[in-house]
């Protein structure tokens, strides 16, 4: 039998990187790459963009050229391709001259797939020459935003990289990236010439992640109580300037907590080092500025804490987007005071060039308004990229898990309105917030005595508030349109018609209180569990153990054996012999033959001296949204009131679908199943349970498990009864008519319909 395209690049995804289906897209972006089209695809952060470069090398002859910018990315690209059995290198200023020339040796003879170089080197002269013998294929563009000036990690090197389309005219591009706007996908495509690309752009929602603000009260203790109820994450702390990273890092190592600093200004061995010791778990926090992160493959970091406010919301984005990469839950706090906001103007007030300062401005405002909002946090990270959250509530941020509290807000708006309009009347000059919160407080500052503003009627009838309190109402006024702020003046305000209107008509204002001063909350309360994994605790702290061993002895990162997804599997299914671990997640054909034995050793003796437990199948984020292609038109709207639409079959876990297996060879008794799994029957009657009501097992008729002469009976009972979640009640209901396990079966049997 032939063997279709997309049959053998399944295989392949199997058989090198352990998995049986396609992220959103990848197939799509793959296929594109592979008929010889240029592409430019913009993937979030953990949604598989190197697969996208990686997997048509497998399927081709030639080498795909990868242009990265980070010599830490290059070295851990290449440390996983090989632990998965794909032949991969790299060049850069890390290797002596003996690994160089071996290297090359082995371009020139064809014995890599993969080659990684920084866009310096490339560009050299002989570089250049030698990649006309390589037989290159493909050319991928790791974080392509890097070639636009306004882009949040402009790379002027990257501009040089159109010379790769003159030497090696027929060769296609695939340039790739986590975050750009309209305008930096635009520079992406005119500045590396793309010919005609394929647009492919996936959702920038990440449904694992949850998203809070709170006010900055005391950063330090915050973040210390925070990570206090974490005692086993990792994760990542952005400061401000270089002395607070090393500050934070020294107080919470001091606190018992291990922790390192990164910032440009250490020596770049020291840089190296910390960040060596971060990736393989050595330490479980680092704080750094925003010089730490792009391309930092860390699947695990489990959280990602602002302890300064950011510059703006698109850098934001994808800092926070290091925490969550393998789709478990990952938590991203950001703490927030108007202080920050008045250090960032002071900053912006010393830049020279007018536009640039307005435009510095306009991205801080953005982020205020993030940092303030009461609306859902998620819906304004996405509209920043020009994309809709469909859903009025996220349930993954806290202004949609703690709905903030409004109240009657018309007097103070129309004081502060009134303020602004008297003041800008008065001086026939417009100001700054801060300056009409002065007034309103009854400050005596220069400012207000030079402009005669103690004058005015609406000086110090707002004493009843602090000025931190008018200024959040005033940015909040602004965001509904009766305030406007001139970039162009610094922020200088003034009241729009529409806030004129407002106070001529007496009309009502309904705001929001502040940001409420609740500290980080729990692990449990009240964060997203988008993407979780439920598994045995004690196991998994067991496989992470084999796992660091391992690591270590091979000197790469705990993650290049295997991440948590792959683990938190393993502790949910029981994986005791080869076959059952090839079908975990992640597994593929070198690492089932690396570490298959290890690591089932350890199920096995886990399994001596405790029992199996059965875990519900994970099931796909609700919030996901679905990914878009250039071309494609937008679903259309589910009327109000209408029924949701019918949900796609639920997976199931490796060792349910065994018992699936045997049942439908033909051992259909409990009992009998029981035996052939060696498991309880009870068990396999909860397996049973779990793939009927996931849609897994429609061949399987309710007769063939429950006697039929007790199905009407049944029915009766469960149609009688207030809720079917508590099978306790239903016994309890039922006395001795029925048996527990045809309780379990009956109720899987309704929920998928079938009876």
């Amino acid at each position: 039998m032939k063997v279709s395209s997309s049959d053998r690049l399944l295989r392949l995804l199997k058989d090198h990187f352990g998995y049986d289906s396609w992220r959103p897209l990848q197939e799509e972006i793959i296929a594109a790459t592979m008929e010889g089209r240029d592409v430019l695809a913009l993937l979030p952060t953990g949604g598989g963009k190197s697969l996208c470069f990686q997997l048509p090398a497998m399927a081709g002859r030639g080498l795909t050229l990868v242009v990265s910018p980070l010599i830490a990315l290059m070295k851990d690209q290449v440390d996983q391709l090989e632990a998965a059995g794909i032949p991969a290198t790299f060049l850069n200023s890390t290797l002596d001259a003996a690994e160089a020339r071996q290297r090359l040796r082995g371009l020139h003879e064809g014995r890599y797939r993969l080659l990684y170089a920084a866009p310096e080197r490339i560009m050299l002269d002989g570089f250049l020459s030698d990649l006309q013998k390589w037989g290159v294929e493909r050319i991928a563009i790791d974080e392509a935003h890097c070639i636009s000036e306004w882009g949040h990690d402009f790379r002027p090197e990257y501009r040089q990289l159109p010379r790769l389309r003159e030497i090696l005219p027929e060769v296609p591009f695939i340039a790739l990236t986590a975050t750009a706007t309209d305008q930096v996908r635009d520079d992406i495509e005119r500045h590396l010439a793309l010919r005609s690309p394929e647009r492919f752009t996936a959702s920038f929602n990440r449904p694992n992640l949850t998203y809070r603000v709170s006010p900055k009260t005391g950063a330090y203790e915050q973040v210390r109580q925070f990570l206090r109820t974490r005692p086993d994450d990792s994760g990542i702390i952005y400061c401000q300037s270089r002395k607070a990273t090393e500050q934070v890092a020294a107080k919470l190592s001091a606190d018992g907590i291990p922790a390192l600093p990164y910032h440009a200004g250490l020596e770049q061995s020291e840089r190296a080092g910390n960040q060596e010791k971060y990736l393989r778990d050595r330490v479980r926090v680092m704080c750094a500025t925003i010089a730490f992160g792009m391309g930092i493959n860390k699947p695990n970091v489990r959280f990602v804490i602002h302890y300064d406010l950011p510059k703006n919301l698109e850098g934001y984005y994808q800092e926070t987007g290091r925490a969550g990469r393998d789709g478990l839950p990952g938590e991203c706090l950001l703490l927030f005071s108007p202080g920050d906001v008045a250090k960032h103007i002071g900053f912006i007030s010393e830049i020279d060039d007018e536009v640039e300062a307005a435009r510095a401005r306009h991205l801080l405002d953005q982020v205020v308004h993030y940092a303030e909002a009461s609306s859902c946090r998620r819906a304004l990270l996405l509209n920043y990229f020009s994309e809709t959250f469909p859903e009025p509530n996220c349930g993954g941020c806290d202004n949609c898990q703690s709905p903030r509290e409004s109240f009657d807000g018309t007097l103070v708006a129309q004081k502060l309105l009134s303020c602004v309009l008297r003041a800008n009347q008065a001086s026939r000059w417009q100001f700054g917030l801060g300056h009409y919160c002065d007034i309103l407080c009854g400050a005596s500052s220069e400012k207000i005595l030079k402009q005669e503003h103690h004058r005015l009627s609406t000086y110090g009838i707002g004493k009843e508030m602090k000025k931190p309190e008018w200024q959040a109402i005033g940015r909040e006024l602004t965001r509904m349109g009766f305030l406007q702020a001139d970039p162009a003046r610094m922020g200088s305000l003034s009241v729009t018609e529409q806030g004129v209107e407002a106070l001529k008509q007496r009309r009502a204002f309904t705001l929001t209180r502040p940001l409420p001063g609740v500290e980080a909350k729990k692990r449990g309360q009240g964060v997203a569990k988008a993407g979780d994994i439920e598994c045995d605790p004690v196991l998994f702290q067991a496989l992470r153990d084999l796992r660091r061993e391992l690591a270590e002895a091979r000197g790469v990162p705990p993650y290049v054996i295997f991440g948590d997804v792959s683990l938190r599997h393993m502790a949910s299914v029981y994986p005791t012999h080869e076959e059952a671990f090839a079908a975990i997640p992640g597994v593929g054909q070198q690492k089932l033959a690396d570490y298959g034995e290890a690591f089932c050793a350890v199920v096995r003796k886990h399994l001596g001296v405790n029992p199996m437990q059965v875990f519900a199948a994970a099931r796909p984020p609700a919030s996901r949204v679905a990914p878009e292609r250039r071309g494609s038109r937008p679903a259309a709207a589910r009327p109000a009131g209408s029924p949701p639409p019918s949900m796609d079959p639920g997976p199931v876990s490796d060792t349910i679908g065994e018992t699936l297996r045997v049942y439908r060879r033909g051992v259909a008794d409990l009992a009998a199943l029981a035996v052939a799994r060696n498991l309880a029957e009870s068990t396999v009657t909860s397996h049973l349970c779990n793939a009927i009501a996931a849609g897994r097992a429609d061949d399987i008729p309710p007769e063939s498990l429950i006697f039929p002469g007790l199905l009407a009976g049944l029915g009766e009972l469960f149609d009688a009864a207030e809720s079917i979640d508590s099978l306790g009640a239903l016994k309890e209901m039922a006395g001795d008519r029925y048996a527990y396990r045809d309780l379990q079966l009956f109720r899987a049997f309704r929920q998928a319909g079938k009876v």
